[in-house]
């Protein structure tokens, strides 16, 4: 298990759609368990393998991290079903210091493999649902800054880019 990096917007490796697992192996495990290593880490309650510049259909969840001990690991997930509305104020690794109220489906249904290969579905409400949604974003290269106003984008794409110089990097040049 490793801690990696975690990208930034706006590298533009975060907008790449996933590629699904092909065949959960050995690689696909450590993958799993850097992705949840990292996320302990940071601390965020879930992170994707695009997040760790992995084009990969993959992403954990854990809504007790930083303390740990509910680990929801899913490869090639897929909505089976999508109802109601809820409003939740988001955070995301890739948007350090940013969270904004994003309204998505209040009930989402979720098949997945796990890391053995085997098939699982869970049912989420309210914050598993919301998480589940904001990661499978990921997968298909949609992040948070895709589901506010206008407004919000600019004042976000001004804090990254006030964050990138403080952290030394360059934005675009860089990003890809």
């Amino acid at each position: 298990m490793a801690i990696r990096k975690v990208l930034v917007y706006p590298d533009k490796r975060l907008r790449e759609k996933a590629q699904p697992v092909e065949r959960i192996d050995d690689s696909v495990r450590r993958l799993l368990d850097d992705l949840a290593e990292t996320m302990y880490a940071e601390p965020g309650v879930g992170l994707a393998a695009p997040q760790l510049g992995v084009s990969l259909r993959v992403f954990v969840i854990d809504l007790k991290s930083p303390e740990g001990g509910e680990l929801l690991e899913f490869v090639n997930p897929r909505f089976l079903s999508r109802e109601g509305e809820i409003t939740w104020k988001e955070g995301c690794l890739s948007f350090p210091g940013i969270s904004e109220e994003i309204t998505r489906h209040g009930r989402v249904s979720v098949e997945a493999l796990d890391r053995n290969g085997k098939t699982f579905t869970i049912d989420g409400e309210e914050l598993l649902a919301v998480a589940m949604q904001h990661e499978y974003d990921h997968l298909d290269g949609r992040l948070l800054i895709d589901h506010v106003s206008f407004l919000k984008k600019r004042m976000i794409r001004r804090e990254m880019a006030k964050l990138a110089v403080e952290r030394g990097a360059t934005t675009d040049a860089e990003a890809g």
